[in-house]
């Protein structure tokens, strides 16, 4: 998979994963937060790539957030 320049910060995944825990003193190692950032890097990437191919398929030159709408279901059922 090629690199790109773009990815999610520590410091935001950090924050991210926080807001969700319980306990507040959980800790987060700095491997966990790289694994993190790039599995929603993943997650992002093949988001915008579905809603490409679905705007295709509607004949459309322009993704909008309907296609993205549209492909997000099927997203989350495969993560």
């Amino acid at each position: 998979m090629e690199e790109s320049g773009a990815g999610f910060r520590k410091e935001l995944v950090s924050k991210l994963l926080h807001l969700h825990f319980k306990d507040d003193k959980t800790k987060v190692s700095g491997d966990a937060l790289q694994l993190t950032a790039e599995l929603l890097k993943v997650f992002v990437v093949e988001a915008a790539v579905r809603s490409v191919r679905q705007a295709q398929a509607e004949d459309l030159t322009r993704v909008d957030v309907d296609q993205l709408e549209k492909v997000l279901p099927q997203l989350l059922l495969d993560f």
